[in-house]
């Protein structure tokens, strides 16, 4: 099997999860207990050995084989698209490794529930949010990017008059607006975004 076929597989694999993930988190325009709710619900079906395990390693394998893949592609891509797939998926390979690493140190050494809190963290507090916000608001984008990107590719026939390239605009104009959505529901303080004392410990408190 190709390092290209295993990558997408792999990419497949990841992305049930993201989808599932960005799901959870657009519902946090609800409040916090929403979104603590649902992904204690989807937890039943991601965080448990087995489903962990496939995941670890397909994100493993997509960093690894995506890479050697940047290395071969970076210099022959020509269209704009070709560009965005190989940028966006060197952000995504760099946003797995510090966020993984982040997530398990928090459940292994600082023993906090990885939940709603634990990601809004930085995002509500200053100077944190300076990195936090584009740090995930580029990873949203970047996935949306790589889809957009991979559709572009892949899909040869127009549908409702669009071509496939303004079909990959409308998926980058999409992951935008959720963007936009997620963010809103991280960090209105209308719904009462407030840290708990336990987790303030990720803001230096």
């Amino acid at each position: 099997m190709t390092t290209k076929k295993i990558h997408f597989i792999s990419g497949l694999t990841i992305t049930v999860f993201v989808g599932l993930h960005l799901f959870n988190h657009t519902l946090s325009i609800f409040g916090s207990d929403t979104h603590i709710e649902i992904m204690n619900t989807l937890r039943l079906f991601y965080r448990n050995i087995f489903i962990e395990t496939v995941l670890l390693i397909a994100v493993l394998v997509q960093i690894i084989s995506g890479l050697k893949l940047f290395k071969t592609n970076r210099k022959i891509a020509t269209t704009q698209f070709e560009k965005l797939h190989i940028w966006t998926g060197l952000y995504l390979a760099t946003f797995f490794i510090i966020h993984l690493t982040a997530v398990l140190s928090g459940r292994l050494f600082l023993h906090l529930d990885t939940n709603f809190y634990f990601g809004v963290a930085g995002l509500n507090s200053f100077p944190y949010n300076l990195f936090f916000i584009p740090y995930y608001g580029l990873a949203i984008l970047s996935f949306f990017g790589h889809i957009a990107s991979i559709h572009s590719k892949k899909m040869k026939q127009t549908i409702f008059s669009l071509s496939p390239n303004r079909q990959s605009i409308i998926i980058l104009i999409f992951g935008l607006l959720l963007t936009i959505v997620i963010f809103y529901g991280l960090t209105n303080h209308f719904n009462g975004v407030t840290i708990p004392k336990e987790y303030e410990v990720l803001i230096g408190k």
